[in-house]
């Protein structure tokens, strides 16, 4: 049984994640002139030399529990929730919009809760079929918002078929790496109990930034734009800001709810990173959240706080 102290530290483990996560959205504002490859390079080669740093004074003792299972998982999860995901991410970006992929990576606390329903959760989905419906009327007011938006910001242009196809494949791409990730990070948080929720984020930071150093040619050779030392020094700032807040800290915040909530709550919480960086993006924009958005983001919260109450009752886990 989940006590109800548990539940409250995951949910703000998870709000603090989502918060800072939420920073990553400003980061193509300050980084304008760089390419999204370099910024993903510059962000995980900086994420995984921090979580080195961090790692070597209890690298003696974590050598003797991880085994060859356990760097395999940790490879695997690298993968998933970091490379691939902003990979297929930034691919779907670029050739279908903003709109399109929001639409479908807005989706991902479902296919979290889904999973965590077929992975044998004792809460029922009658009890989080209302709380689901919100969350995901709020997620359907942003994405039209967002495509009203993107329709009078930009000029119609054609894209395609092929291209649509292949943005559509890397977005529902995205949405299955960073859902298995979440599922396989679980799993592996509590398989793994003798390692802190904090080292394992880092672990995860070195692997990360192990496999980053394969975009480094691509990334700063072949996209070798010319740029001014000082617009170097705010990339690397920026990278090192983003690395440490929104993977290092982050990461380990949200590592410890995956060991508090179960994992059909869980993925409730990453809809803090969709709330946060809207209101990172009020902030930058000067504005106050329009009717619609400001719907959205009723429905949002009420949804989360609806579901967490759900797996407060006592009926949902005496089954």
């Amino acid at each position: 049984m989940t006590s109800s102290r548990s539940l409250t530290l995951g949910v703000l483990n998870g709000m603090g994640s989502g918060a800072l996560w939420g920073t990553v959205f400003i980061v193509p504002l300050l980084l304008h002139d760089f390419t999204s490859l370099q910024m993903t390079a510059g962000r995980y080669i900086v994420y995984g030399l921090i979580s080195l740093a961090l790692l070597l004074p209890r690298w003696n003792i974590l050598k003797n529990i991880l085994g060859k299972a356990e760097w395999i998982a940790l490879i695997r999860l690298s993968i998933l929730g970091n490379v691939l995901y902003y990979i297929l991410l930034s691919t779907a970006i670029t050739t279908v919009g903003g709109p399109v992929t929001t639409l479908i990576i807005g989706f991902l606390p479902i296919a979290v809760l889904v999973m965590g329903i077929r992975a044998g959760s004792s809460i029922r989905v009658k009890q989080i079929a209302a709380p689901m419906s919100l969350s995901i009327i709020g997620i359907l007011l942003i994405v039209s918002r967002s495509f009203t938006a993107h329709a009078t910001a930009t000029p119609t242009h054609s894209v395609a078929f092929s291209t649509q196809i292949i943005g559509l494949f890397c977005a529902v791409g995205a949405l299955a790496s960073w859902t298995l990730y979440a599922v396989e990070n679980t799993r592996w948080l509590l398989k793994t109990s003798t390692v802190s929720d904090h080292d394992w984020s880092l672990l995860t930071g070195v692997v990360t930034g192990a496999l980053a150093l394969v975009l480094v040619i691509p990334a700063f050779v072949f996209h070798a734009a010319p740029h001014a030392w000082l617009d170097w020094a705010r990339f690397w700032g920026v990278c090192s800001a983003t690395a440490l807040l929104a993977s290092v800290v982050a990461n380990g915040l949200w590592n410890r709810a995956s060991r508090l909530l179960p994992l059909t709550l869980s993925g409730q919480m990453i809809i803090f990173e969709t709330l946060f960086a809207l209101l990172y993006s009020f902030v930058w924009a000067h504005r106050w959240p329009s009717i619609v958005e400001f719907c959205a983001i009723i429905c949002l919260i009420t949804g989360v706080l609806w579901c967490t109450a759900a797996h407060r009752t006592p009926h949902n886990t005496s089954e």
